[in-house]
This record gives C-alpha cells, structure tokens and sequence, in this order.
C-alpha cells in the first residue's frame, strides 16, 4: 500500500469524525475566511535555514462550523463547543516546498462560559486533516527540500483563538498556533514542516442566531468502574530514504479507570511488530524478538463526545530494537478514535520518539466494560 493510500484513508476517517456533530444535537452554523501569516521554523541545519530564507509564509484559511447548543451535560461541560470542516493554502508557490494545502476537521472549545452581554471570549483549538500538493524530496529535482518525502501529509494545527462580536451575527476572529504537515515516516525525508501562523478574520453565523443556554442542566450520575481496552495497531513505515515501505503493527493492552465525566486514566502494556528485519539488513538472521519491542504505557483518554475521543499515551520500553528505529527508551502517543458501537472503536493516533515521528497507528480497539463500584453525580 502506498502513501497516497494510507492518506486517503486518513481523510475518510477525518470525514467520518467530523460529520458526526451533524447527525447529533442542535447546532449554530456558521461560515468563517482568515488570512494569516508567519514564518516557517528551521530545525537549525544549512538546507533547513536556507529553505527557510526562501519561503514566506502567507495563506487564507475558510471554515464551516457547528457550534453545540443544546442544553445537554456533555455541551455545557466543555462550554458549548464548536466542530467543524475547513481548507487552508498558502498564496504562493514555492519551489522548495509547493503550495501546502489542506481540507481538515476541527473542535474549538471556549475558556469560560460566555454570557449574553460579554462581546469577546478566548479558546483553544485543534485540526487534523489531510495536507496535499506539496513538493517533495527528490536527490536531482529538489534536493533542498528534507523537510518533506511526498506530495501526500498529515495536517494539524493546535493554537489559541479569540473573537469580538460586531454583530449578533458578525464577529472577528483571531488564532495563534503551529501548523505541521508530516507523513508520519511513511516515506522519508520526514522532518515535518512546522509553521507558526497569525490569523485575522471575520466569522457570520448562519440562518437564526440561537443563543447559548445559560441554565446548568442535570448531569447524569458517573459510573465508576474500570475498563479493559484491546487495540490493533497496523501502519507503514519508511526506514530509509529510497527503500520501500515496510509493515509496522501492535497489540495494546490498557486498564483505564473512569475518573470523571472528561477523562480515563490507567495503565496498560504495548507489544510492536516490525517484520522484514533481514530484508533490511543485507540478509542477516534475526529472532521474532528482535522484530518486536514491549513497553509499559500510561494512558489516558480525553472523551470530547460521547463517541469521540483523543487517546494519549507515554510509554516507556521493557526492550527494544534501535535497528527498528526506535531511538529512545521511551514514546508518545496521541490520536483520535470513534466508538461506532457501545464497545467497538476504529481510529488513527501517531507514535513518536521525543516528537519525532515513528508510524501512523490505524487502530482497531475493543472495550470491555467492568462492573459499576459505585455512582457520582455532579
């Protein structure tokens, strides 16, 4: 399977997340355009400064959102938040690096609750997408360009955001963040493209203008108990500039104990598959161990829904194999997953070794549930 593949499976995953808002709840929709700009960050080395002399960053940004206003608890636990779709592209285009675009979904979530006479509020953001038509490596046509191995990327973008209401339909809008397009070392040279974007626009809600509840409805009581969390790990990764790509899986194991309406937290054990060793090393034998590492992992899960959730994990290894490119004694991991059922999960989290890029983990995951210790209620 091939990168561009392995992405377009990626967007239809982001496309599933993303339309769920729509089936659930009512909604203030809403259209947004931004233009924005800022500079690229170098990784400090002579092809990384001189690409980034060459490149001035300058784009536009449009979105279209659904903020959450029914009155429900899981709404007003994270202060009415908004999901959305969007694009992104920069205005010119680069030898170097291309035009970078992306299509993306995203959530918003506000910092505090916002009444009827307040014109201003302040949040925090996320979006993962699919980042495309970029320019790639090539040793003859684009040697300068290690930042990137294919025309095919992830894209996320994490920041801050404001607006001012000029209206009650009409706002500006501000974000800050970093931009990052990756492939996850799918195929190599993967640095990633970091970019540090300000943004100025101008948000208008569409059809009636509903207004935010301002009433705290009846939470319901919180199950505490424990749950046994069963994931399948299944990717690709590029080893070497030029070489083929090669299976990358694993098996998870997580107890992860309900600790309140937002968050899980536990423990677990992370068990990694990388055939294909002897073939990557001039034929030389090695043992199915050295083809897997195992790693003790705490975890945790932030629910944004009743259905989707962010996993973020540390791991730390019992053994591994630097010949597998694990190059730390310790990863992270951070994704998304959607419960299509009350058990069953599908999702796409990212590995990584002191935020450098391991493989894109497709994940499978199975949820069993234990028994209910005792209620809260809130």
């Amino acid at each position: 399977m091939n990168v561009d593949r392995i992405l377009l499976l990626s967007l239809i995953f982001i496309s599933s997340l993303v339309s769920v808002a729509l089936a659930q709840d009512k909604f203030q929709k809403s259209v947004s355009l931004s233009f924005e700009s800022g500079p690229l960050i170098s990784n400090g080395k002579p092809w990384a400064n001189e690409v980034e002399n060459s490149v001035e960053y300058r784009g536009i940004d449009a979105k279209f959102s659904w903020r959450k206003i029914s009155n429900t608890h899981m709404n007003h636990l994270y202060r009415y938040p908004t999901f959305g779709v969007g694009f992104t592209s920069l205005l010119g285009d680069f030898p170097e690096i291309g035009r970078p675009q992306a299509f993306y979904g995203f959530f918003e979530i506000p910092f505090l609750y916002r009444n009827k006479s307040q014109k201003y509020s302040f949040g925090y953001f996320s979006q993962i997408g699919l980042g495309f038509n970029l320019t790639p490596y090539d040793s003859i046509k684009n040697p300068m360009n290690q930042y990137i191995g294919s025309s095919l990327n992830a894209y996320i973008h994490f920041g801050f955001r404001g607006e001012y209401e000029l209206s009650d339909r009409v706002l500006i809008i501000s974000d800050i963040g970093m931009k990052h397009y990756s492939n996850g070392a799918i195929k190599k040279p993967n640095a990633g493209i970091n970019l540090v974007p300000f943004s100025l626009g101008v948000k208008s809600y569409l059809g009636k203008v509903n207004p935010t509840p301002t009433t705290r409805p009846v939470y319901p009581a919180l199950d505490k108990r424990w749950f046994l969390n069963v994931a399948l790990y299944t990717g690709f990764k590029n080893y070497e500039i030029g070489d083929r790509n090669y299976f990358r899986g694993g098996l998870g194991v997580n107890y992860l104990w309900e600790a309140n309406y937002k968050f899980r937290l536990g423990m677990g054990l992370d068990l990694f598959y990388a055939p294909g060793m002897s073939e990557r090393n001039n034929g030389q034998q090695f043992s199915f161990r050295d083809q897997t590492s195992l790693a003790v992992v705490a975890s945790w899960e932030w629910k944004l829904t009743e259905k989707l959730f962010m996993p973020v994990g540390f791991g730390v290894y019992i053994y591994r194999n630097e010949l597998n490119q694990e190059v730390s004694g310790f990863y992270e991991r951070i994704g998304f997953r959607y419960r299509m059922m009350e058990a069953l999960s599908v999702g796409l989290q990212i590995k990584a070794h002191k935020a450098k890029a391991d493989f894109f983990e497709f994940t499978l995951g199975y949820t069993i549930p234990g028994k209910i210790r005792y209620q809260t209620s809130n």
